[in-house]
Formats: C-alpha cells, sequence, structure tokens
C-alpha cells in the first residue's frame, strides 16, 4: 500500500516541476495517436500537457496520497482495504484521463470512469442508506453522461471529437456542454445527490469533494470557457448564484457535521462556475486549487472528531474539544477560516478577488446579491460550526472517546495545513502571473469585509438558538428547498412508465416476435410432415462432413 502512496506524492512533486517549467519557458505537449480514418471523419486519441493541467493533476496526486495514507489508520480493521485502495487509485486514473485530454470521447471514459467508481466507493459499507445514495448518484450523474453522448453526435458534423479546437459558436453543443458541467458539478437543478455522497467513507469524501469527482464539472468549464462567451454565461451565472444562497441557506440549518462540509463545497463550486461565467478562467482555476487543498484538510478533521466521538456525526452531542484534542482542533479553526476568507489565509487570495471581481463586472443585481449573501452564509455556518464543535459546552450526551491522536493520520494532514495557511500567497506568486487591477470606492472595497463581519455575528447568534421547525420546514430545509421530494416525485413517474415499457417490451412483443416465429416453424414442420428427430440426424450428418472436409 506504501508504494502507491510513494508513488503519489512522488509524481506530484515531479508534476508541480514540469508545470513551472512548462509555464516559464511558455511551452505545451501534444500526443496524438489516431484509431481510425473513415472518410472524412477521425477517430483519434489525444493527449494535452499544459501548464493548467499539470497543476492539477500535481494536485490530485497530492491530496489522493495523503488521503490513502490517513485511510490506512482511519479504516483500520477492514476486511476488505484492498479493494478500498484500488477503488481509490482507478478513480483517480479515471480523473487524470479527464484531465490530460481535449478530446470529448476520452473525456467521456474518465467522466464516466468516475461515476461508475465512485458508485462503488458510495456503497462501501453496503447498506440501504449507502444503496439509495449510490442509485441517487450515479442516476444523475447519468444525465450529464447524456449531455456528452449528445455532443459526440453533434461534434460527427464537424469532422472530429477535439472540441478545444473549434472555436465557431454552436449554440446546441454549449447547451449540452453546460448541462454536463452542471450534473457533475451538482449545480441546480442536480444538487441533491452531492449531500447523499457522504455516505461513502469520510477519506472519500475528502478526495471526492476537494479535487476530483466535483471539481470535474469546474476544470471542463475551465477548458471550454472559450464557447461561452456568446450564448450560455447569462444562464450559468443565474444558476450558480443561486445554488451558492440554496447550499450556504441550508447549511446554517444542518446538524450533521459532514453535510455542512458538503454543503459548503457546493456554495464554493457555484462561487466557481459564477466567476467562470465572466470569463475570468484564471481566477476560478486559482479558487478552485485553494478550495481543494483546505476542504480535503476539513473533510479529514471531520474523520477524526467522528472517530472520536464514538461514529457520531450531529454536532448537537459535541462540544469543548478544542480541549482534549488541540492540534486537530487548530487545522479544524484554520481550515474554516481559510473557507471564510480570513485574510491572510489561502482562501482570501482567490476569494477577495474574486468579489472584487464582481463588483467591477457589469452583473444583474439579483446574482449580486445572491452571491454576497452567500458568502455570509459561508461565514455564519463555519463560526456556528466552530462553536458547537469546539469553543461551546459539552451538548447533552458525553459520547466522547478519549484516545491519542493517531500520529500518521496527523502527519498525513500536516502539509495539507501548510498550504491551508501559505498556500495562497506561494500560488499567488508563482501561478497567477495575470495581474488584476482592482478600482473600487472605498465603501465597495471595504464591503467584502461588513458581509464577513456581520457574517461572524450571525453565525455565533444562530449557535446558540435551537429552532422548533413544521413538518413543511423540516422538508424545505432537509430537502434543499424541497428539491429531493420533487425529484423524488419525478422518478417515481419514470420509473412507472420504464415498467410499462419493460413489461410491453419483455411480454407483448416476444409473444408475438419469438413465440410466433416458433409456431409459424412447428406448423411448417407438421404440414410438411417432417420429424424433428430425423431433421436433428440430418444436420449432425452434415456437421460431421463438414468436420471431415476441414481434417483432410
Amino acid at each position: 500500500m506504501y508504494m502507491y502512496i510513494y508513488f503519489l506524492v512522488f509524481n506530484s512533486i515531479i508534476s508541480l516541476v514540469i508545470s513551472l517549467l512548462m509555464m516559464f519557458y511558455k511551452q505545451s505537449f501534444f500526443f496524438h495517436w489516431m484509431a481510425m480514418s473513415l472518410n472524412s471523419f477521425i477517430m483519434e486519441f489525444i493527449l494535452f500537457f499544459d501548464w493548467i493541467s499539470m497543476i492539477f493533476v500535481s494536485l490530485v496526486s497530492l491530496i489522493s496520497g495523503f488521503v490513502l495514507m490517513y485511510s490506512i489508520y482511519y479504516m483500520e480493521g477492514d476486511f476488505t482495504l484492498d479493494r478500498f485502495f484500488y477503488l481509490v487509485l482507478l478513480f483517480v486514473f479515471s480523473m487524470y484521463l479527464m484531465i490530460l485530454s481535449p478530446n470529448i470521447l476520452s473525456v467521456l471514459i474518465g467522466w464516466d470512469g468516475l461515476g461508475l467508481v465512485s458508485y462503488g466507493l458510495i456503497i462501501y459499507y453496503q447498506s440501504w442508506k449507502s444503496f439509495n445514495s449510490g442509485m441517487v448518484t450515479v442516476l444523475m450523474n447519468r444525465i450529464g453522461d447524456v449531455g456528452i453522448l449528445m455532443m459526440i453526435g453533434l461534434l460527427m458534423a464537424k469532422g472530429s471529437w477535439n472540441l478545444m479546437f473549434y472555436f465557431n459558436s454552436m449554440n446546441l453543443i454549449i447547451m449540452f456542454l453546460i448541462l454536463s458541467s452542471c450534473t457533475k458539478s451538482a449545480q441546480l437543478p442536480f444538487s441533491v445527490w452531492l449531500p447523499l455522497a457522504m455516505a461513502a467513507p469520510t477519506p472519500v469524501s475528502s478526495l471526492v469533494h476537494s479535487s476530483t469527482l466535483v471539481t470535474a464539472g469546474v476544470y471542463l468549464m475551465i477548458r471550454f470557457n472559450m464557447f461561452l462567451m456568446d450564448f450560455g454565461s447569462k444562464y450559468l451565472l443565474m444558476i450558480s448564484s443561486f445554488t451558492m444562497f440554496m447550499a450556504g441557506f441550508v447549511a446554517n440549518f444542518e446538524n450533521d457535521l459532514k453535510k455542512i462540509i458538503a454543503l459548503s463545497t457546493l456554495s464554493q463550486l457555484g462561487l466557481m462556475m459564477s466567476i467562470l461565467s465572466l470569463g475570468e478562467v484564471m481566477m476560478g482555476f486559482f479558487h478552485l486549487v485553494m478550495h481543494a487543498l483546505f476542504k480535503s484538510l476539513l473533510f479529514m478533521c471531520s474523520g477524526i472528531i467522528i472517530h472520536l466521538m464514538l461514529n457520531n456525526q450531529d454536532i448537537r452531542f459535541m462540544g469543548s474539544l478544542i480541549k482534549f484534542y488541540p492540534f486537530v482542533g487548530l487545522m479544524f479553526f484554520f481550515s474554516s477560516l481559510s473557507l471564510c476568507g480570513l485574510p491572510f489565509l489561502s482562501g482570501f487570495y482567490s476569494k477577495d478577488l474574486i468579489m472584487e471581481s464582481f463588483l467591477m463586472k457589469k452583473i444583474n443585481y439579483f446574482s449580486l446579491i445572491m452571491i454576497f449573501m452567500s458568502t455570509m452564509f459561508t461565514v455564519s455556518y463555519s463560526i456556528r460550526l466552530i462553536n458547537l464543535v469546539y469553543i461551546n459546552d459539552l451538548n447533552k450526551l458525553n459520547c466522547m472517546c478519549l484516545k491519542n491522536e493517531d500520529f500518521y493520520m496527523v502527519l498525513s494532514m500536516l502539509i495539507l495545513f501548510f498550504f491551508s495557511i501559505f498556500g495562497g500567497y506561494i500560488f499567488m506568486n508563482l501561478f497567477f502571473f495575470i495581474e488584476k487591477v482592482i478600482i473600487l470606492k472605498f465603501f465597495e472595497k471595504v464591503f467584502v469585509l461588513m458581509v464577513c463581519t456581520f457574517g461572524i455575528w450571525f453565525g455565533w447568534w444562530i449557535s446558540f438558538k435551537e429552532f422548533s421547525f413544521s413538518l413543511y420546514e423540516k422538508v424545505f430545509l432537509n430537502k434543499m428547498f424541497g428539491l429531493e421530494f420533487i425529484l423524488n416525485c419525478i422518478y417515481e413517474k419514470v420509473i412507472f412508465i420504464s415498467l410499462i415499457y419493460y413489461k410491453i417490451d419483455k411480454g407483448f412483443i416476444e409473444f408475438i416476435q419469438i413465440s410466433g416465429l416458433k409456431k409459424k416453424f412447428l406448423l411448417m414442420m407438421n404440414f410438411f410432415q417432417i420429424d424433428i428427430m430425423f431433421l436433428n440426424k440430418i444436420m449432425t450428418y452434415f456437421v460431421f462432413l463438414i468436420f471431415l472436409s476441414i481434417c483432410f
């Protein structure tokens, strides 16, 4: 197992050095393999290496290596740990394939690999809850797969599947591109599957929600962002801004620790999609890298907390953990503040720049209000989480296992902890070479800080409140504005229609075709008075003659 960890960490270092060299010398590498040529259509596979793809490969390798190291001790005693490792490695390989390919066919292979392996990881514990969550995840992602399949069919008209090399606007292809990205990155109305994917083991959640599955749609938008400028940008801005608002609002009233962090991932994905819809590719990629670093650390800290609290995930039963586990609490504290955008942690360098860019851009007031309210909610649920888990007194139930923090689990988080504090400053100077000139009034410049300050007060106030909701309010909040309830109703109708088709297809049509032909054949045999046994003997004789002719 350690061999895979060493390989991934070594691959991360090598990829980082190569990306620096590529960016310095302004070079990119292009590997082309033509599988088949039919008339004017060329079936080919391409690997495209540039500094953006190599940074992302380095990031995925780094996080997956430390997640595997964390998993050895987190899942100690699991009888199928080898199977878990191979699934995670397949998951990482599928992400590599999607990152390095501009060809829409090989993107689909990596895309489908992510969906299939994520299903295997979500149902890893083999309970009814994990089974239902896995089915919702894989069915939602199939919608995005259908979008990519439709793009493959439409690009036949262009003569090639290399979408990156076509700059002519094709509105139908752009629509399918946005559909695929929104399903994989869980934008509305496909947001239901992302909190349900928390049924997977916590190391998988750390990998999925930081740098692999949910970021695949964002990475696709970064790669093919040039298509959005003519047609789909305004629609994507409205969808992503409302996704941010919904995720931030629901997270303030959620009590499941992992689900709160999953909703924060959804909120940050909406922020990335919003800035990409305005054409700021480098800002979106910069925030994607920063978010992956502190979100993976946040999930690792929550996994240790869940272990120490005897598999309890309800934050109402936690409290005062900073006294017992100070180092894990310190890492959780800094990663949460980095998520909020506290100066001068890693999240500040990307998030504050994005917020100030929103104030400079000409966008509609609805999206602007949604984005800034979502920023306030991000700060408020982070403060509520820190207060209830670490600072506040022990609540209701003292179900805590006092044991030492595992050395190797903490060691696997140290590098990510370093990058959560200093990563923004390092990456800002190394990679983000496009200098943005921000020209704002004094009130607009201070406005982001005022929003964060109000979020701190709101989060502190809401952490001491116990809300008693009615049934309809619980459905509205726990089911993500009732979206899960609506989709369940739609799925019931779809399953009912598919069952009717199944009965027709496997019953009536089969009876007409198969049974009808069989009856006609028997009638013909009876008409010519041919015995079936006699016919079998004739066939055996002919087979014997053919065998003799082949041998001699």
